[in-house]
């Protein structure tokens, strides 16, 4: 086990300077720059700022200084936000997407699960029905149709909860992005689990419990569980991954100051310290986060060991 995490670890780094790698290539290869505006700017103004960031430098100069910085984990300082630094952007904004993230998931996992069980378990029933057709239904809906339709709701008719904004956490300013971003999550968990739970059930090893005189509960709970959410741990990575790290269309839609709202200014105002840091950041969490799934796969299957 100790090999192949290391293993993981030595082919993660590697991925990540390509990611990051592409990610500047794009960033000089789209137009405009981020000292531009509406009116042109004198040229001897321009020489300036292109001295003062090294933008007049040969392209390997500036990608060799880029990772320098990449490297050490020191993502400079914003072009657009004077002052500060690219890693206190990070730390300021990430409690705020994994709050709502990590808030989103745990209810998508809670209602998921139960949802897909209770539709394995009653197979061809009603509620197998009825549990699948509000999973297609929260599939096709979108966050930013299905955000407006909550907001109107619970916001400006029965005056639930506010709006939009950030209230710290917890408060009653994250139910309606926590619902919106979990909408998703909770329907796809769903069906992974009833698919997973379906297959499980029908094994030899599930009929064995049943022989030797377990309760439903028991087979349930013990064994069936224990198989058929390997689908849902395989989601969980990269999923949980991307929530933690902010989703952009929920925080643009409720103004939270998260890394996906910061993500979306830095790209209009070609903040490349910035862009950068965060792709990294996005980079490494989402390698991370499939490397411990790989660790609960193994631990819930032992096959996989070997």
């Amino acid at each position: 086990m100790l090999r192949f995490i290391l293993k993981r670890l030595l082919i993660t780094i590697p991925t990540i300077l390509v990611v990051i790698t592409i990610t500047w290539g794009l960033i000089r290869l789209a137009p405009g720059n981020f000292y531009s505006g509406e009116k042109p700017i004198p040229k001897a103004i321009e020489n300036n700022i292109r001295e003062k960031y090294g933008l007049n430098k040969p392209w390997y100069v500036q990608y060799g200084k880029m990772m320098g910085h990449v490297l050490v984990l020191d993502f400079g300082t914003s072009l657009k936000y004077e002052g500060q630094s690219v890693n206190g952007i990070i730390r300021r904004s990430l409690p705020v997407s994994a709050a709502i993230g990590l808030s989103a998931y745990l209810l998508a996992l809670l209602v998921g699960i139960t949802l897909g069980s209770l539709a394995a378990l009653k197979q061809n029933s009603k509620l197998d029905y009825a549990s699948m057709a509000l999973a297609m239904v929260g599939i096709s809906v979108p966050n930013f149709v299905l955000g407006p339709i909550l907001v109107l709701i619970f916001s400006l008719t029965l005056y639930w909860f506010p709006p939009a904004r950030w209230y710290g956490f917890p408060s009653r300013g994250m139910v309606l992005p926590v619902l919106t971003l979990s909408g998703i999550y909770m329907a796809y968990i769903a069906r992974l689990t009833r698919a997973g739970m379906l297959e499980v059930l029908r094994s030899d090893y599930i009929r064995t419990a049943r022989s030797k005189g377990l309760s439903e509960r028991q087979v349930v709970m013990r064994h069936a569980l224990r198989g058929g959410l390997m689908p849902v741990v395989s989601f969980t990575g990269p999923a949980l991954a991307f929530l933690l790290t902010g989703t952009v269309v929920v925080e643009r839609l409720f103004t939270l100051p998260g890394l996906g709202n910061y993500f979306i200014q830095a790209s209009l105002n070609r903040d490349e310290p910035l862009i950068i840091g965060i792709v990294s950041f996005i980079a490494i969490t989402l390698l991370l986060m499939n490397l411990v799934v790989d660790i609960a796969y193994a631990y819930l299957d032992p096959r996989i060991r070997y």
